[in-house]
């Protein structure tokens, strides 16, 4: 039976993916630096946290394409702290940032049409552009005592195809927070070519790491930027620490956000998937995320402060600047491929990231979550730092990389 070709995907068990689950079927020590999920991070939650989903109003089904007033005003309230003003007749409802990207997406392109991406970023979206039958065209971030945007970068990639630029505020994996010259740059691009700006503010709220000065910073991009259509999104799965609870949303200023928002309700009305008991349950969580958001800061910037001490005497391996989300990025001797370092980490019983995964290059690049538990990660990185002073490559597995 053939199937769409947008399912045409490679879905054998990578030789990193077949390793660890040997090692975890084998209930081997394992040390995980991947981890991101935060329920399973042991982390504290609120033994009530649940109670809102018992509001009897749920019971009435009242469909609302956009969602029910009372989330949305919720979500508006949440921006009013970030010091933005938005109504919530600007806000769609979604089930989760991957169905609002989809949902912008079906938007802003038609089959073939092009979204330009930073890389390094987050693989989801490849998967996500193929189905709704959109391309993603990478634009890479360059490192200069930071990440930052090369704008004419983004100049060169873009073509008559491209309807948007998705931006990632602060980025995943590198945590750097869009500067206010980066974003006057991609507002004048998108002005030029007529194109839209897609924001993901996720990880907004942890800002960690070295500061910036108050007048380079940029806070939210649901406060607009002059003469470009902006659609952010975001959600609960990191503001709130509840991935499981599947509620996000779209935030649309701009020049045309208000025939956006017709189109928008059209298209969430075509699925009506956001439930009930969530909806009414989002300000109630919305409200009360500060209690998981201090625990993730404490134990990112823990964690942060261990990797740096034992990073310390190592000069081989260096941790490249952060500044907000939950990653941090290795820049390690590429002398082979990530993907053997990252074989024979994991036969030293910890499981890190390949920078590869991410969109960067296939060496010298590993990516670990500042999420992991404590212990586990002084673990972890004890490994890795023991790893990089002992470890002498197979001249087999070397390759010649431009540095």
């Amino acid at each position: 039976m053939p199937f769409s070709k947008r399912t045409a995907w490679n879905t054998e068990e990578s030789a990193l993916s077949g390793a660890h689950r040997e090692r975890v079927a084998a209930r081997l020590p394992l040390a995980d630096l991947t981890a991101s999920n935060p329920t399973r991070c042991g982390l504290i939650y609120d033994s009530q946290l649940l109670r809102p989903l018992t509001d009897v109003r749920a019971l009435d089904y009242d469909p609302q394409p956009l969602g029910l007033l009372a989330a949305r005003q919720a979500v508006c309230q949440y921006y009013g702290d970030h010091g933005v003003e938005l109504s919530p007749d600007r806000v769609v409802l979604t089930t989760s940032t991957s169905e609002a990207y989809s949902f912008l997406f079906r938007l802003l392109c038609d089959p073939g049409n092009e979204i330009l991406v930073p890389q390094p970023g987050y693989p989801l979206f490849d998967f996500l552009a193929v189905l709704d039958d959109v391309r993603i065209k990478p634009s890479p971030l360059v490192y200069d005592h930071g990440w930052q945007i090369d704008p004419e970068a983004f100049r060169r990639a873009i073509s008559e195809n491209t309807r948007a630029i998705v931006l990632v505020h602060p980025n995943n994996p590198t945590g750097q927070f869009t500067k206010r010259w980066e974003a006057e740059e991609l507002a004048r691009l998108c002005r030029e070519y007529g194109i839209a700006l897609i924001v993901d503010e996720v990880f907004l709220d942890y800002k960690f790491g070295e500061d910036q000065p108050v007048e380079e910073q940029t806070q939210s991009f649901a406060s607009g930027l002059e003469g470009v259509d902006v659609y952010t999104v975001s959600g609960l799965s990191k503001i709130a620490g509840l991935p499981q609870m599947k509620a996000a949303w779209i935030a649309a200023t701009g020049p045309h956000a208000s025939q956006a928002m017709t189109l928008l309700e059209v298209i969430a009305d075509t699925f009506l998937s956001m439930n009930a008991p969530i909806q009414r349950a989002i300000p109630a969580w919305l409200s009360g995320r500060q209690q998981i958001q201090l625990q993730i800061s404490d134990r990112v910037t823990t964690n942060l402060a261990e990797l740096d001490r034992q990073l310390a005497n190592l000069d081989i391996v260096r941790r490249l600047r952060i500044e907000g989300g939950w990653y941090a990025i290795l820049r390690i001797p590429a002398l082979q491929p990530d993907e053997v370092t990252v074989l024979q980490l994991l036969e030293r019983g910890v499981w890190v990231h390949p920078g590869y995964f991410f969109g960067m290059e296939e060496t010298g690049w590993l990516v670990l979550s500042l999420l992991t538990p404590i212990e586990e990660f002084r673990t972890g990185v004890q490994a890795i730092v023991y790893y990089f002073r002992t470890h002498q490559p197979d001249n087999n597995c070397l390759v010649t990389v431009k540095l």
